[in-house]
């Protein structure tokens, strides 16, 4: 005898998803699928794209414990289609007459400037004229590992304080969208940039690891860095520093949870990657305070409305129980 195909397995799963995800929330995974279909069109749907396909379809269809962690990582899986799209319009709004380079190097003069051989200079010029491979090695650890450190600190969260994920996950992802605006209304050029270009703007410039990066990729053997900027959209991105953004974000997310240890953990990361900033020559001094002040507005604004909806929900608790 020959076996039947169970037709109705496909109706069980339909009944399964739509259970799980009522409503137009069944719709989640579609900036997922639009931006695979997007990147094949364009001839560069990668094994990455795949995997996060795979990845978004796998937790969104499984169950209820898969749903929450889905919804958990929703901001950084959205985050990461964000920057990949910015290619589209990496040059919007951007031309040589408005991107800040040696007006902002004055200003960075000014403020955090000193003095080398008799002349007025930046931290970066010093830091480039006496960089060492040890420092190359020590500073490239925030910036090779700083996507782990968030992914790590939500997967704490997720055990440690559901909620407090969620309110880091979708601040990460609102600190990313302001960054990326910023780009584009305040395109600025980092201290590399100069360091090779002078102060002429080349918008056929490409996003580079810098000198000290590349010693290191040097060092291990692999195209590490240049693999991660060369897929960089934008070269006049400097300002805000979204890295040290990225590592204060942690800190403050993840201080109510985390144990003494990962406290200290948290702050050295932070303090590291604001130095690794400067010291790689990648952003000015005024990048990492302006990240700082970014992040810092966006925990802000999402822990007050945080404290007012469930103010207001307690009021209407205490209403009618009365």
């Amino acid at each position: 005898m020959t076996a039947v195909p169970d037709s109705s397995r496909p109706t069980r799963f339909a009944r399964h998803l739509r259970a799980l995800w009522p409503g137009l929330s069944i719709l989640a995974p579609l900036p997922f699928l639009l931006h695979a279909v997007w990147a094949w069109s364009r001839g560069q749907f990668h094994w990455e794209n795949f995997a996060v396909l795979a990845a978004a379809f796998g937790l969104f269809s499984v169950g209820p414990r898969t749903k929450r962690l889905f919804l958990g990582v929703y901001p950084f899986g959205l985050v990461g289609l964000l920057y990949d799209a910015m290619k589209v319009i990496e040059n919007v709004g951007v031309t040589p007459e408005r991107v800040h380079l040696c007006d902002l190097r004055a200003r960075e003069i000014q403020f955090f400037g000193i003095t080398m051989n008799g002349q007025p200079a930046t931290l970066h010029d010093w830091f480039q004229a006496h960089s060492t491979p040890a420092l190359d090695r020590i500073c490239a650890i925030p910036y090779g590992t700083f996507i782990f450190v968030c992914v790590g600190c939500a997967v704490w969260l997720y055990f440690k304080d559901y909620a407090a994920m969620l309110r880091f996950t979708w601040s990460f992802l609102a600190l990313n969208l302001a960054g990326f605006v910023t780009y584009h209304v305040y395109p600025a050029a980092p201290p590399w940039y100069f360091h090779t270009h002078g102060c002429v703007i080349d918008m056929a410039a490409h996003a580079s690891e810098g000198p000290n990066l590349a010693r290191v990729d040097a060092w291990l053997g692999v195209s590490y860095f240049a693999g991660m900027y060369g897929r960089a959209s934008d070269v006049f991105g400097a300002m805000p520093s979204l890295h040290v953004a990225y590592a204060l974000i942690v800190v403050l997310y993840g201080w109510a949870s985390f144990p003494l240890a990962l406290r200290a953990a948290s702050i050295a990361f932070f303090c590291l990657m604001a130095f690794s900033a400067v010291y790689l020559d990648h952003h000015w001094v005024l990048d990492a305070v302006a990240g700082v002040v970014y992040c810092s507005c966006v925990f802000t604004i999402v822990t007050v409305s945080t404290r007012f909806r469930a103010a207001r929900a307690s009021g209407r608790g205490g209403l009618s129980s009365t």
